[in-house]
């Protein structure tokens, strides 16, 4: 019993520090799920991986005429997925798509690359609040804090046009997301995140997974350029 007992009063791990003090999250970073095509429980399809949600409790409280948006939008997400038109992919699904993403901090933000379509998102940590809305933006507004060794990112002023997943799970211009990134041993993280659309859902419903550094001796962000395969008379109006 008392190896038990030692494992479980182990402390938490405690990552390395930046040179302004910060807890040092710096590397290249990437999941190992299949959230991207699905966020919640689903079977392998033609070109779709089966995978285990990542919602907690596996569901999503849609209201009723948001429901039925949704059942659409996977009817025809071949034509209306955000991803299928090269639009930018918005948080948090930008985090659990399929490519690898590289933290870079400096003293007043922290900087996201992605290496989807260049996404270059800026979280800011100068203290200072959103700026007044509405405003409708792809990334929205990130505005982050420390909580222990915790990043604890708050990101409003989005646009609606941006989705979940490939399944066709949305959101509306109000939707509010809450995002913590908790350092759990040198090359691991969990990354986890609230979501708060009054417009769509019932209620505030939360992911969860675990991202993983990416330990090649030569890793870096590659190219990826997206080309829209439908021609622009096809695009939704």
């Amino acid at each position: 019993m008392l190896p038990s007992v030692a494992a479980a009063q182990a402390p938490a791990y405690a990552p390395p520090k930046t040179t302004f003090g910060h807890p040092d999250l710096q590397g290249i970073w990437q999941v190992m799920n299949a959230a991207s095509w699905d966020i919640q429980d689903h079977h392998a399809t033609l070109g779709v991986p089966a995978g285990k949600g990542v919602v907690e409790g596996n569901e999503i409280p849609y209201r009723p005429e948001a429901l039925e948006k949704k059942k659409q939008n996977f009817a025809d997400r071949a034509k209306l997925d955000p991803d299928a038109r090269c639009l930018l992919s918005g948080v948090p699904r930008i985090t659990y798509m399929p490519h690898p993403f590289q933290i870079v901090q400096q003293a007043d933000k922290v900087n996201i690359l992605y290496e989807y379509n260049h996404t270059l998102r800026h979280i800011y940590m100068n203290g200072n609040p959103h700026p007044e809305g509405p405003i409708e933006w792809w990334m929205g507004d990130s505005r982050g804090r420390w909580d222990g060794n915790t990043l604890v990112v708050d990101t409003v002023h989005f646009t609606a046009e941006t989705w979940f997943d490939k399944a066709g799970n949305f959101h509306s211009e109000e939707l509010h997301v809450i995002e913590r990134f908790t350092p759990t041993g040198p090359n691991h993280m969990t990354y986890d995140v609230t979501v708060e659309d009054p417009k769509t859902f019932t209620r505030p419903w939360k992911m969860s997974m675990p991202l993983y550094r990416r330990a090649e001796r030569d890793a870096e962000l590659l190219e990826y350029d997206c080309y829209a395969y439908w021609i622009e008379e096809s695009w939704p109006k």
